[in-house]
């Protein structure tokens, strides 16, 4: 078994590709003609968005909006950068709300933490050891 991929409920999957484009280079790999459903090139792992209309499919019984939530949901996706300022200082000039500053961590790592605009919480980090 491995992890394939991580699917995030989004109001706009296009929207969501385009952020996460312009914000951090990532290439749009995949957008269903419907939008509904949309992939960045990320790895051996996708990151994918799907739209509520899509969650509420699968989900009868509901599911819970980040972009609706005044706090973040209690997880978050992990960009590794060599440059973790720089991808702080372009998600924020692409519309994410800054909620920690980059900082160097004990083990040496540089973290931070935004909001992406579809409510996702993004970690941006140097890779650990790094």
């Amino acid at each position: 078994m491995k992890l394939g991929y991580t699917i995030i409920y989004v109001p706009s999957v296009a929207s969501s590709l385009q952020f996460f484009g312009q914000a951090f280079g990532l290439e749009q790999k995949f957008l269903h003609e419907s939008g509904d459903y949309g992939e960045l090139k990320t790895g051996e792992t996708t990151l994918a968005f799907a739209s509520h209309a899509l969650g509420a499919m699968n989900f009868p019984q509901g599911h819970v909006h980040a972009s609706d939530s005044k706090q973040p949901l209690g997880m978050e996706i992990a960009l590794v950068t060599e440059d973790v300022h720089h991808a702080h200082r372009s998600a924020l000039d692409h519309g994410a709300a800054e909620l920690s500053a980059p900082a160097t961590k004990p083990w040496g790592q540089t973290v931070s933490y935004v909001r992406a605009p579809d409510g996702t919480l993004v970690e941006l980090c140097t890779p650990i050891g790094a």
